[in-house]
């Protein structure tokens, strides 16, 4: 039975992706993503952390979309509205990275370190993060971003430049030589990840989050492959990312420590969090072993 319900739900897939070409396909992914961020609206609105961390999702897999497809979408129209995003993402950024901050600080392990070398900064930088976010999401700003991304998505003047692209067999041909240089350049960028700066750490984990973005699309969204044939690139991909993700998360929290090390009870206090050294170098190395697993995976 389950042999037959599988090969029923392939034949499925396989007529959902025969009825797609590149503008079908990103339309499917965008409009998705946007009725993400519609949905979550509220409840980032009244506080939910979750919330905000899904609209940011939601938004990097829409600009990965657009990344993806740039030579046919990218048009006046998409620039304009990558600076609205650019100016929503200033408010979900800090919220969202407070929110990370503070369930570091909340934990067991770290709560007597936050309480000496941080205090309550935290909680009140939150506090003002939201509320500065809520103002934004409600705003009439937003509300006309909301909406004109869906209109460009739907009747954008891109939609003049797909022609070439119109059928399945294009749109497989176009996603698969996409995916084979957006894995090249992984491997590339990730060569010496043991003596990359910060900021060069961060944009690897932002191509790592968007390949594995991407590949989720193409399986969940538009049903163009199975999970079969992208399962080796996923897997070291979403490692790398999420290594390197926590990495930035802790590194922040230990830098949010303010003045010299304090003396109690004989003992000088610690610059860093407990473990944070260890927890560091275990992070970075997990991040060097899914970038290698990365390498070593087949091209798409």
């Amino acid at each position: 039975m389950r042999n037959g319900q599988s090969r029923t739900s392939s034949r499925h897939k396989a007529s959902e992706a025969a009825g797609l070409d590149c503008a079908t396909a990103f339309q499917k992914m965008t409009l998705g993503c946007v009725a993400d961020i519609k949905a979550q609206h509220s409840s980032a609105c009244a506080g939910d952390a979750e919330a905000v961390h899904q609209i940011r999702v939601a938004i990097t897999r829409l600009r990965a979309a657009v990344a993806f497809f740039a030579p046919i979408v990218v048009d006046a129209e998409w620039r304009r509205l990558k600076q609205e995003i650019a100016w929503l993402n200033g408010s979900l950024g800090p919220a969202r990275d407070s929110d990370v901050v503070v369930e570091y600080a909340r934990r067991k392990r770290y709560l007597a370190w936050s309480q000496r070398m941080i205090g309550e900064r935290l909680e009140q930088r939150q506090i003002r993060d939201h509320r500065r976010l809520v103002r934004c999401l409600r705003s009439v700003r937003t509300q006309r971003l909301v909406t004109a991304m869906t209109g460009w998505i739907k009747q954008g003047p891109w939609l003049e430049r797909h022609k070439r692209h119109k059928d399945a067999e294009a749109l497989q041909s176009y996603c698969a030589g996409e995916l084979s240089r957006w894995h090249e350049r992984l491997v590339r960028k990730g060569r010496h990840l043991k003596t990359l700066g910060a900021s060069r750490r961060h944009q690897l984990r932002i191509k790592a989050k968007r390949f594995r973005y991407m590949l989720e699309a193409l399986t969940e969204t538009v049903s163009l492959w199975g999970w079969g044939e992208f399962h080796h690139l996923h897997r070291p991909a979403r490692r790398l990312q999420r290594a390197l993700g926590d990495m930035r998360d802790i590194e922040r929290f230990a830098g949010l420590a303010s003045g010299p090390p304090q003396v109690e009870n004989g003992k000088r206090d610690r610059k860093h969090p407990p473990g944070y050294r260890h927890r560091r170098e275990k992070l970075l190395d997990a991040a060097i072993a899914a970038h290698r697993d990365l390498t070593h995976a087949r091209a798409c």
